[in-house]
């Protein structure tokens, strides 16, 4: 059985498509792409079709990452068609939640940085409107979180 998991941010454009790539990445490196997919989405609409930020781009790069994908907007589908649905910060998990009055799916959305091994972060700063460390910062956090995630799903 796969298992599919969503990362969640904002706009889809920065952080959540860095823990899409980060975490095909890690799967990649692993042999494990049969077993877990990914994707990504934005709990806004504003950059839908977008790829991902260039500079996000530029600090993945760094560490050999490739950041593919266009934006897109989370859904209530998307419950139903994902095991985890991480969100990246508690905004967006509120507005994930929101989407779901019943709370039949509350048990699928997680916090991704309950999977930080290193970090202390709780949650993934947006680094949209700030310099070029907060992409590199972003990228560790994640690199960090996708590590821990990944060590819990192979469990």
């Amino acid at each position: 059985m796969t298992t599919r998991l969503l990362f969640v941010c904002l706009g889809n454009i920065c952080r959540s498509p860095s823990a899409e790539n980060i975490m095909n990445y890690l799967l990649e490196q692993r042999r494990l792409q049969s077993q877990i997919t990914c994707d990504s989405a934005g709990t806004s609409s504003y950059h839908i079709g977008s790829p991902p930020d260039g500079r996000m781009r530029a600090a993945a790069q760094k560490r050999g990452i490739r950041l593919i994908g266009s934006a897109r907007q989370f859904t209530a589908a998307d419950f139903d068609q994902f095991d985890l649905v991480l969100a990246m910060d508690n905004s967006n998990y509120r507005n994930i939640l929101a989407l779901d009055p019943a709370g039949k799916y509350a048990h699928k959305v997680k916090r991704m940085c309950d999977y930080c091994q290193e970090y202390p972060d709780r949650e993934v700063p947006d680094p949209y409107y700030g310099g070029a460390d907060g992409f590199d910062y972003v990228i560790d956090l994640l690199m960090d979180a996708c590590s821990g995630l990944l060590q819990e799903l192979e469990v």
